[in-house]
């Protein structure tokens, strides 16, 4: 019997291909998920409970929470990626490990197949297609709710006909959790002008008091939440569980799709966005600003290609490369009050900064230069445009 690695995350989708897969096409079926920092002990082992249920061969986990952070969103950190000014990239990004993860596994365990459920609407089916092109183009893709072009009712009753119950109200809302965020998506967000209703929310909004925290970043990294050193991921995983629950980063990200329509989803992101800001303005203070004008440059374009599944392109390398470097100097402290649905940057505090009393204060003294190297250089800076307006008087 040929084998089948299915990326499996325990949803409609995912169960609907362990039946299609083994009972239709007679494939032997070892599922894999692969946790982005998503998922608790007891979620994983719920999920390869009901893996076994649905009658799979084996069953893996592949934690790539450390590996996500460093090979993608370290640099979307470094490089302040929102996605049209609002979205971190919470599912774009974890796709590409996700599959890149599975492409790993299916090698390793000699899969003459590979499956997902992604369907033919999305951007998913473009990432794990195209990556497990480029990985692995000895194995054949198998999609069967693309393929098949089935609604969720279709999936939900297959399901019951091969005796396997699933709620359809546990099917409203499609929730993907990972140490970047969640998303979230609904009825709601297939329309132009309806909002997620508070129940669609994964962590209800709880906290009411303003709070205070700081968080240290050293070359671009953020390494301690309130003064404990802890590392980058866990500082993510402590912020968001801090953060959430004041309301903080709910949004609704609306997107050009890698197919070509448009597309909306939801998604609380407290620690990204509040990481993304604290970082953005730190650099703000330490780096100069040509850098920050090349880095944005790069930046978008570096989470646009992400975006689109693009991390195995070598130019990715050549950015990181340069993103990296631009860190070398953004050291620092950076103090953030959370209040129910916002949060302000207070400030930072940096050995690297670059707004010193030494060189003056903006708007009011100057210790570099006089009034007369002024006077000087503001006749040199505007010399071309002088020139060109007296040629082209009329």
């Amino acid at each position: 019997m040929k084998k089948v690695v299915l990326a499996f995350s325990g949803g409609l989708d995912t169960s609907f291909c362990c039946i299609y897969l083994s009972r239709d096409l007679g494939l032997e079926v070892h599922s894999v998920i692969v946790n982005t920092g998503g998922f608790s002990s007891q979620e994983l082992a719920q999920i390869e409970k009901r893996a076994y249920s649905l009658g799979v061969k084996s069953h893996a986990v592949v934690d790539e929470t450390q590996n996500y952070y460093d090979s993608s969103i370290k640099y979307l950190i470094f490089g302040n990626v929102l996605k049209n000014a609002t979205y971190p990239l919470s599912v774009s990004a974890e796709r590409v490990s996700q599959a890149t993860a599975i492409a790993n596994y299916a090698k390793q365990i000699g899969a003459e197949y590979v499956a997902h459920g992604s369907t033919g609407a999305g951007n998913d089916q473009v990432r794990f297609d195209m990556i497990f092109n480029i990985l692995i183009p000895e194995v054949a893709i198998i999609t069967p709710i693309r393929d098949l072009k089935l609604s969720r009712e279709e999936e939900i009753e297959y399901l019951h006909k091969h005796g396997v119950e699933f709620s359809a109200e546990k099917a409203k809302y499609s929730i993907n959790k990972g140490i970047w965020g969640t998303s979230v998506g609904g009825k709601e967000t297939l329309t132009s002008h309806e909002t997620l209703p508070e129940e669609a929310w994964p962590t209800p909004a709880t906290s009411n008091e303003p709070r205070r925290i700081t968080i240290d970043f050293e070359k671009g990294e953020p390494v301690a939440l309130d003064g404990e050193r802890i590392g980058a991921v866990r500082v993510i995983q402590e912020l968001q569980a801090i953060a959430q629950p004041y309301g903080i980063g709910r949004d609704i990200h609306v997107g050009d799709t890698i197919i070509g329509i448009k597309g909306r989803v939801g998604f609380e992101a407290a620690a990204p966005l509040i990481i993304i800001k604290a970082h953005h303005t730190l650099e703000k203070h330490t780096l100069t600003k040509w850098q920050l004008s090349w880095k944005d440059q790069l930046a978008a374009f570096y989470g646009s290609w992400m975006h689109e599944g693009q991390l195995h392109d070598p130019v990715m390398r050549d950015i990181e490369a340069f993103l990296q470097s631009a860190q070398e100097t953004v050291t620092g402290k950076v103090i953030v009050e959370l209040h129910p649905y916002r949060f302000v940057v207070i400030g930072i505090e940096s050995a690297h900064d670059l707004m010193s009393s030494k060189f003056g204060s903006y708007g009011e003294m100057n210790n570099t230069w006089t009034g007369d190297d002024v006077k000087g250089f503001s006749k040199i800076f505007g010399n071309q445009v002088s020139i060109w307006h007296k040629v082209n008087a009329k």
